[in-house]
């Protein structure tokens, strides 16, 4: 039987347990009935000033019932994602982050149990297991996401997720072709494909957004084609149509008036005849995917003797370099790869097409240059390629 000892207090309890350990109870601010302390104190005034402590945290309305803490992770995990509105895209990647790499280490603990200490053992092993840093970085952003929530929910009174700099990684420089480079794998690849590389090159879109792209978002006259959806690929093959994420991914980018012959080849020969059909259609006829386009990218450069390992992504960032090596502001280029901000996109209201036709001509002229052409090529007299 323990021994109470010690003068009453204003505000809880303390008492010595046969052990010798203090105790502490005090008043569940709550239900006002008498709770035990979670943890025993090596002395009289260690109980004591736990005991003043948890009074100050009522006094400001800043306690947190310990028993909530004993909620269950991965229970309260399933909770959280199953109340996000998420895009099927982004469910997909974050159910395979929990399930591969948050649950194993962290499914079967309590809310309470996974402490700094833990977030930092988790992190570590993640790492020695060979996980790429890049999905330790995702994984580590998701947890403390979930961790946010539950200090919201007062579930717990701080986020165990506080290791600097763990939710960002420094991207390798990726590479960049050079015109003639971008030239070489256009004339390597198979024929439908060439457009495809050279409007990469020269708009910087988005694979999802070139196989989004409707015959009749392309404007041979104004030089321009409009980026009005995104086309995202689930691992289950699923083809999904979406917006753009914001305002900035509407868009209109010009392209220089010389890739204008291969896009009239390419609308005569290899596009939907449809206005509303894709103005790139896969090599069977169905939509443009990224396995139906992989290996021919991968032939095509090796063919052109490209010495880095080049991403059809890189093409983007091949089509960046070149703009602003040619008079693109930052703002000019945060539209023209529809960066989605809301600084990004409160600049698209207010830029000109007539300024990003001044950026694309003056690609145009690097390409001539780089070429060895003195001229643009002449209009072939189609105002607009399109289908009667």
């Amino acid at each position: 039987m323990a021994n109470s000892k010690g003068a009453r207090r204003r505000f809880g309890s303390v008492r010595q347990l046969p052990s010798g350990r203090w105790q502490i109870r005090y008043p569940d601010p709550l239900t006002g009935l008498l709770r035990t302390g979670e943890q025993t104190y090596a002395t009289k005034t260690d109980a004591e000033i736990a005991l003043t402590l948890i009074e100050a945290d009522i006094t400001r309305n800043q306690w947190v019932d310990p028993d909530s803490g004993k909620t269950n992770f991965a229970v309260f995990a399933d909770a959280w994602f199953r109340d996000r509105k998420l895009e099927e895209r982004t469910r997909e990647r974050y159910e395979g982050v929990i399930r591969l790499h948050i649950r194993p280490q962290l499914g079967g603990l309590t809310l309470s149990e996974i402490t700094p200490a833990r977030v930092r053992s988790w992190r570590t092993v993640l790492l020695a297991e060979g996980v790429g840093e890049p999905t330790v970085v995702k994984a580590y952003q998701l947890l403390r996401a979930i961790m946010n929530t539950a200090v919201d929910d007062e579930l717990i009174q701080r986020n165990p997720c506080r290791i600097k700099g763990a939710d960002r990684y420094d991207v390798p420089e990726r590479p960049t072709l050079t015109i003639q480079e971008v030239y070489a794998v256009a004339g390597a690849i198979q024929p439908q494909w060439r457009a495809l590389i050279l409007l990469a090159a020269f708009t910087t879109l988005r694979f999802g957004e070139f196989a989004a792209l409707r015959r009749r978002d392309v404007d041979l006259e104004a030089r321009v084609l409009w980026v009005r959806r995104n086309q995202a690929e689930l691992s289950s093959g699923k083809l999904i149509e979406k917006a753009p994420k914001s305002r900035a991914g509407f868009r209109p980018v010009a392209f220089p008036v010389d890739i204008v012959p291969d896009l009239e080849h390419h609308l005569t020969m290899h596009a939907s005849k449809k206005d509303d059909g894709p103005f790139f259609v896969g090599p069977r006829g169905g939509r443009l995917r990224r396995s139906n386009f992989g290996d021919d990218w991968a032939d095509a450069c090796k063919a052109a003797k490209v010495t880095v390992d080049a991403h059809f992504h890189d093409l983007r960032h091949t089509g960046n370099t070149l703009a602003s090596q040619n008079g693109a502001s930052t703002r000019e280029l945060m539209i023209r790869m529809g960066h989605s901000t809301p600084r990004a996109a409160l600049i698209y209201q207010h830029m000109t097409s007539d300024r990003d036709r001044v950026i694309a001509d003056r690609m145009g002229e690097a390409v001539r240059k780089a070429l060895g052409k003195e001229d643009p090529p002449e209009p072939s007299g189609t105002p607009v390629a399109r289908p009667e």
